[in-house]
C-alpha cells in the first residue's frame, strides 16, 4: 500500500491537483472540514484517517517533533518550507514518497522537503 496524504490548509491546492492527476491519494483539510481543527488535532486527524500529514506550517513541525520526543504516536509528517519548496518540486518529491514508502515506515517520522 502506498502513502496516502492529508494536506493542511497551508498547502497550495495546485499540489493536490497535480498529485491526483498522477494517481496519488490526497485529502485536504478543507475537503474534510479539518481546517477548523487546532494543529495537534489536525495531526491526530491525519493519523485517525491513516494518512501522512503534509504541511508548510512551522507549528505543526514543532508539534510532531514534540510527539517524537515524548513517544506519542502519529502517522508521520512531511514538512516543506513554503519559501524553499517550489510547487513542481513538492509534487515530484511527494509522488516519489507515495510510491516508494510504506505507511508503516513513516509512523512517528518527520521528512523534510525538498528531498
Amino acid at each position: 500500500m502506498s502513502l496516502r496524504y492529508y494536506f493542511d490548509q497551508h498547502v497550495p491546492k495546485a499540489i493536490a491537483i497535480q498529485l491526483r492527476l498522477r494517481g496519488v491519494d490526497v485529502l485536504t483539510a478543507f475537503e474534510d472540514g479539518g481546517h477548523r481543527l487546532s494543529d495537534p488535532d489536525l495531526l491526530r486527524r491525519a493519523g485517525d484517517l491513516g494518512r501522512v500529514l503534509f504541511s508548510e506550517d512551522d507549528d505543526l513541525l514543532a508539534i510532531a517533533a514534540e510527539c517524537q520526543r515524548n513517544g506519542a504516536p502519529f502517522a508521520g509528517l512531511i514538512y516543506g518550507h513554503q519559501l524553499n519548496l517550489p510547487i513542481g518540486k513538492a509534487v515530484s518529491d511527494l509522488e516519489l514518497l507515495a510510491r516508494c514508502v510504506e505507511p508503516e515506515e513513516f509512523r512517528n517520522h518527520i521528512e523534510f522537503l525538498p528531498l
